[in-house]
């Protein structure tokens, strides 16, 4: 591999770089020397601007973090509009693309990685996982408060159910994404007690 050429927005292409070598070979593909490989570049790129390829792989995953962070506030503004089903299948299909399913497949598969995120970013959970269940309780928190679901839902309940099931339904499709239909059907079942029983 040639060393001394400047690559345009190294961290950018090494990043991209990965998320392909992760969608089509899987987390135990994912090596330093088949992310430069796939970006074209020397192995040396890698190790000027991350300090080792955990913190690398941390950075993806930050990201990612970063975008559900986005769709928090989205999903949080549509509170009282549409229905609540599909919002949240809505969200579920924005969450749940294959990039999002193989990097939690990656934290699940290197322990390195997930012990980064945990210093980084305390808490219980898998990273990613974690603060989706986050952006789904706020939500369904503010429906809760318009009186559109029950006012004694267990809320941390019900947005661990949904992300545990979309997620398996999302995993299970081996890169490919189940239809709407489907996955509005997991949650019109997850969240049909809180429905009816705010009429009540």
């Amino acid at each position: 591999m040639p060393t001394g050429i400047q690559i345009r927005d190294a961290r950018k292409q090494l990043l991209d770089a990965a998320e392909r070598v992760l969608l089509r070979d899987g987390p135990s593909a994912l090596t330093s020397r088949a992310v430069t490989t796939e970006a074209g570049c020397a192995k040396g790129v890698l190790h000027k601007h991350f300090a080792d390829f955990d913190a690398f792989l941390a950075e993806i995953v930050r990201d990612h973090v970063n975008r559900i962070d986005d769709q928090a506030t989205a999903l949080r503004k549509s509170a009282g509009t549409g229905s609540v089903a599909a919002n949240l299948t809505g969200a579920l299909m924005a969450l749940f693309d294959p990039v999002v399913v193989a990097i939690v497949s990656l934290i699940i598969f290197r322990d390195g990685l997930r012990d980064r995120l945990r210093e980084a970013r305390p808490g219980h959970g898998v990273p990613i996982l974690a603060e989706a269940s986050a952006m789904i309780a706020s939500y369904l928190t503010d429906e809760c408060e318009m009186g559109r679901i029950a006012a004694d839902a267990d809320i941390d309940s019900l947005a661990l159910s949904l992300i545990g099931a979309g997620h398996l339904l999302f995993a299970a499709r081996e890169g490919t994404s189940p239809d709407a239909g489907a996955v509005d059907k997991i949650v019109t079942t997850i969240i049909a007690d809180v429905l009816q029983r705010r009429l009540l």
